[in-house]
């Protein structure tokens, strides 16, 4: 499956999120990473989110789609952290 993994965190654990992200998915801007993972994969994502975010007090909004292909992607502007140029 594909994932976008969007959030809004307090200052204080953004590192911690950012750092996690890394190192399960791409960062493609600002609080925003994506790729493929497997549903194993994925339930590792979800469960060390929890444990790093305040659910009280932050949020994370996960897409998922079958695969990329699905996905309908437009960009305005530059892009940041272009996908296919990683090897």
């Amino acid at each position: 499956m594909y994932l976008i993994v969007v959030y809004d965190i307090k200052v204080e654990r953004v590192n911690n999120v950012k750092k996690f992200l890394r190192q399960n998915l791409f960062w493609v801007q600002n609080s925003v990473f994506e790729g493929e993972v497997t549903e194993s994969e994925f339930n590792y994502i979800t469960n060390g989110l929890k444990k790093v975010i305040d659910e009280e007090k932050d949020s994370i909004i996960i897409y998922k789609f079958r695969t990329e292909d699905e996905l309908n992607k437009t960009i305005i502007g530059i892009e940041k952290s272009p996908i296919g140029s990683i090897l």
